[in-house]
C-alpha cells in the first residue's frame, strides 16, 4: 500500500509503498478515500523534522532534559546511540480520514465490511491506503454525507469540543479569533448554535470566506476600527465567549481577547498560541475565564479509552471523542455545515508532495481545505514488502534471524549486537508498515512485514527473536518451539499460568534441540560474572540485597496492564529473580511480598514493594522495588554478603568487593545485553548447553506469579514448576 512518510532525521517528505498495518483486538482496519491535511498542525510538524539537530531541541526541551539525565546513568556513548536510533526514524502523518471497512476486530461488533467510516487519530488515521484505526476512534458516515466531507471529521470534532468548552447559549456574541481550517468551522459551529459570530483573521481572503459561508461578521486583526467595530457588534458589552482557532508564535491573540471579552467573559484556547496572559488591566480587572480545549474531547490521551476501546459510560461523559465525531457528521447530514466550500485542492496520493508545497510556501497559491484522494482497488491482503538491500560482502556467519516486534529497546540493545556479529536479518514484523520499513532500512532485513507469520514463513531455519508487548510472547515462544525453532524472547517468558501451563512441557522435553534463551541480560553483565567468580570458593549460603529505584509509570501504560503488559512485577521484576539465582546457583523454594498501601490514585502500590525469596541452598533474597523515588538516585543497587566477604554493584556502572578488612574496586560496566546475545548465538553454532536452563526460567516466572498470589494473600507462598 502506499503511505506518506516523513524521515525525522533528514526532514525529507515521500510516498512509498509499505505493508498492511497490523489488525489487533479493538481495532478495525479501514481503506481509505480521502483524508484531509491539517494544514496548521502538520505545517509545524514536517518544519520540526526539516530543523537541524539544535532546532529539534529547542522545540522539544523536554526531550533534552530526558538525553541529559540519560547521559548520567548511562553514560554518553550508550545515550548518543539511543538519540540516534530516535532521529533515525519514519514518521506518519494525518489524523482524518475516511473510507471503507476491509476488516474489525472491534468488541463491540459495531463495524461490518463494507461500512463507510470516519477515522481519527495521529499515527492511526494517516495520509496512506489502508490504515488501522481503534474502534473508539471510528465512526459511521450518514449515508447522505460524501467521503469528502468526512475526512473532515477530525477536525470537525476538535471544533466542536471548543465550542462545547464555551458552552454558548443561543443569541450570545462570540468573536473567532483565527479564519483558518479550525475557525471556519467553529464560525459555522457557532452559528448552528444560533450565536452571533465575529471572526478575526490577518487574511483578506479569510475574512471574505468566513462571511460568505457562515454568515459571520468578519474582519481583517490589522484594521484600525477593529475594536470600535467589536465594541457596535456587542452593543458596547463585549464578547460573551471568545474562541481562539488561531496558531500563532505571538502573544496577541491572548491580548486581543482580553481587550474585547466583556466582564466575567471566556476566553477558550483550541490554537497554539503563546500563553503569557497578562494580569492587567483586562484579565484581573474583568475577572476573565481562560479554559483550555483538549482535542477531539474526553477520551483523548487515555489509553485505555483510546488503544483498549472502554467507552465512557453514556449517562456520565455525553460527549466523548468517538461521540463529538458522530454529532459533528450528524450536523453535516443535516446540512447545517457547508464543507465543500471550505475545500481548495484536492491530489492524488502520489502527488502529496505537491500538497505539502503549498502548505510549506513553495508553491505560492492560496489554499485551505487540502484533500489527499486514494485510488479505488481491491481490498488488499498484502503483508510483506521487500526491500532493497545495500550491497555488502557475504556475512561471515551461516545464521540468520528475524524479529517479531522491534520497538526501541531492541534497535538499541539486541539489533546493532547481531549486525557486529554478522548475522543476516531476514524479516522485521512490527504492527505497522511505516515502523517495519524503518527499522529494515535501518538494519538492513530483507523483508518487512507486519504479519508474524512471515517470520515463520520467510526464514524457515533462521533464530527468531520475540521483542513484542508482553501478551504476546507465551504463543510466539511456543510457536516457535513446536516448530524446532531457536528462540530469544525478551522478557517475560509469558504473563498469565494458563500459557506457562502450555509452555513447561514444551522446555522439559528432552528431545527438544532447538534453543530457548529470555532475555535477563544483568546475570551476563561483566560486573555480575566477576562478582560471582569472587564467591567461588564459599559454599555457605548468600543473602543478597536488590534495590531497583524503577521510577514511575502510569496506571494506563500498557505495561500496568494485566492483559496486555502483566504488570511490573511480571514485566521487569523477574529480571532480579533470575540474577538471585544467578548467584546462588539454587532455586527459588518460597516467596513473601508486601505492597505499600497509599491513597494516592496515582500510586500502583505493587510497584512499591518488598519481596523476601528463600532458595534450596538456605539463600534468602531481598528484593526492594520502588516507583516512588527519585531520578536522580541511581537506579540499581545489588549486595551480596556470605562467608565474611561482600560484593557490590553500582547501578552496573562500577562495583567493589569487600574481604579481609580491605575494599577492592571492579572496573568494569554494562547490563549484559551484547554479553547475553553473543552467549546465545555461540550456544546454537556449538550446540552447547542453554546460557539460562529452561528449569530456571521456569522458576523464575512461577516465582512472580507467587509474588503476586502472596500479595493477596498476606502469606508466603510456596514454589514448584
Amino acid at each position: 500500500m502506499k503511505q506518506l512518510i516523513q524521515n525525522f532525521k533528514t526532514g525529507e517528505l515521500y510516498v512509498d509503498e509499505l505493508p498492511v498495518p497490523n489488525l489487533s483486538e479493538a481495532f478495525v482496519l479501514v481503506q481509505n478515500e480521502y483524508s484531509l491535511i491539517s494544514a496548521g498542525t502538520e505545517k509545524s510538524t514536517v518544519k520540526v523534522a526539516q530543523s537541524n539537530l539544535i532546532g529539534k531541541a529547542k522545540q522539544r526541551p523536554d526531550l533534552v532534559a530526558q538525553v541529559l539525565q540519560n547521559i548520567k546513568k548511562e553514560g554518553l556513548s550508550a545515550t548518543l546511540e539511543k538519540v540516534r536510533t530516535k532521529l533515525d526514524s519514519l514518521k506518519a502523518l494525518g489524523y482524518s480520514t475516511a473510507g471503507a471497512v476491509i476488516a474489525s476486530a472491534d468488541t463491540d461488533a459495531k463495524f461490518k465490511v463494507g461500512d463507510r467510516v470516519a477515522c481519527a487519530g495521529q499515527d492511526y488515521a494517516s495520509h496512506a491506503d489502508i490504515v488501522s484505526v481503534p474502534q473508539n476512534l471510528v465512526v459511521k458516515i450518514p449515508d447522505n454525507v460524501s467521503f469528502e466531507e468526512a475526512s473532515f471529521t477530525t477536525l470537525g470534532a476538535i471544533a466542536l469540543q471548543g465550542v462545547r468548552q464555551a458552552n454558548p447559549t443561543m443569541g450570545e456574541s462570540v468573536c473567532v479569533i483565527g479564519l483558518g481550517l479550525l475557525g471556519q468551522i467553529t464560525c459555522q459551529l457557532l452559528n448552528a448554535n444560533g450565536c452571533r459570530v465575529f471572526g478575526i483573521d490577518v487574511s483578506p481572503a479569510m475574512v471574505t470566506l468566513a462571511e460568505k459561508v457562515s454568515g459571520a461578521n468578519a474582519m481583517n486583526r490589522n484594521d484600525q476600527d477593529l475594536i470600535t467595530a467589536t465594541e457596535t457588534f456587542t452593543r458596547g458589552y463585549g464578547f460573551d465567549k471568545i474562541i481562539i482557532t488561531a496558531a500563532a508564535p505571538t502573544n496577541d491573540p491572548i491580548e486581543l481577547s482580553a481587550v474585547i471579552a466583556k466582564k466575567k467573559g471566556q476566553v477558550i484556547i483550541v490554537g497554539a498560541v503563546k500563553m503569557d496572559v497578562p494580569r492587567d488591566p483586562h484579565f484581573y480587572r474583568k475577572e476573565l475565564e481562560l479554559k483550555m480545549s483538549c482535542s477531539y474531547g474526553p477520551g483523548r490521551y487515555d489509553d485505555k479509552y483510546e488503544q483498549l476501546g472502554q467507552d465512557y459510560p453514556h449517562a456520565y461523559v455525553r460527549w466523548t471523542e468517538q461521540r463529538n465525531m458522530e454529532a459533528f457528521l450528524d450536523l453535516v447530514s443535516l446540512g447545517r455545515l457547508k464543507l465543500k466550500e471550505l475545500i481548495t485542492h484536492v491530489f492524488d496520493i502520489d502527488d502529496a508532495i505537491k500538497a505539502y508545497d503549498l502548505v510549506l510556501g513553495k508553491l505560492q497559491e492560496p489554499y485551505l481545505g487540502i484533500l489527499l484522494k486514494y485510488p479505488d482497488h481491491p481490498q488488499k491482503q498484502v503483508t510483506t514488502v521487500p526491500l532493497p538491500i545495500t550491497k555488502k560482502s557475504p556475512s561471515s556467519s551461516p545464521m540468520t534471524a528475524s524479529f517479531i516486534g522491534a520497538g526501541s529497546f531492541a534497535q538499541s540493545y539486541l539489533l546493532p549486537h547481531l549486525k557486529s556479529a554478522g548475522i543476516t536479518l531476514n524479516t522485521v514484523v512490527t504492527n505497522t508498515g511505516i515502523n517495519a520499513k524503518n527499522v529494515a532500512q535501518k538494519f538492513s532485513f530483507q523483508h518487512a512485514s507486519t504479519a508474524a507469520d512471515d517470520v515463520f514463513a520467510k526464514d524457515p531455519e533462521g533464530i527468531i527473536f520475540i521483542a513484542s508487548r508482553h501478551d504476546s510472547h507465551g504463543q510466539y515462544v511456543m510457536r516457535a518451539l513446536q516448530e524446532n525453532r531457536n528462540v530469544f524472547v525478551e522478557k517475560p517468558l509469558c504473563i498469565n499460568e494458563d500459557e506457562y501451563v502450555q509452555l513447561k512441557p514444551l522446555l522439559l522435553d528432552p528431545s527438544r534441540t532447538a534453543k530457548l534463551m529470555i532475555g535477563f541480560n544483568r546475570r551476563f553483565s561483566p560486573l555480575s560474572i566477576a562478582l560471582k567468580k569472587s564467591f567461588d570458593s564459599i559454599a555457605e549460603p548468600k543473602l543478597i540485597n536488590i534495590r531497583v529505584n524503577a521510577g514511575f509509570i502510569p496506571k494506563e501504560h500498557w505495561i500496568q496492564q494485566a492483559k496486555a503488559g502483566g504488570g511490573r512485577i511480571i514485566g521487569e521484576m523477574c529480571h532480579f529473580i533470575d540474577l538471585m539465582q544467578f548467584f546462588t546457583d539454587a532455586q527459588p523454594v518460597s516467596v513473601y511480598a508486601a505492597s505499600l498501601a497509599s491513597n494516592n490514585a496515582k500510586e500502583k502500590n505493587d510497584d512499591n514493594i518488598a519481596i523476601i525469596v528463600k532458595f534450596s541452598d538456605g539463600s534468602i533474597g531481598n528484593l526492594t522495588y520502588l516507583a516512588n523515588g527519585d531520578k536522580a538516585m541511581p537506579k540499581e543497587n545489588i549486595e551480596v554478603f556470605s562467608g565474611g566477604k561482600i560484593g557490590v554493584i553500582n547501578d552496573f556502572r562500577n562495583g567493589a568487593l569487600y574481604a579481609n578488612n580491605k575494599m577492592q574496586p571492579v572496573k568494569a560496566e554494562g547490563k549484559g545485553h551484547k554479553q547475553e546475545v553473543l552467549a546465545f548465538l555461540n550456544a546454537i553454532s556449538q550446540n552447547e548447553a542453554e546460557p539460562i536452563s529452561a528449569e530456571s526460567i521456569l522458576y523464575t516466572t512461577m516465582t512472580t506469579f507467587r509474588i503476586i498470589d502472596s500479595l493477596v494473600t498476606g502469606m508466603p507462598q510456596a514454589i514448584q514448576i
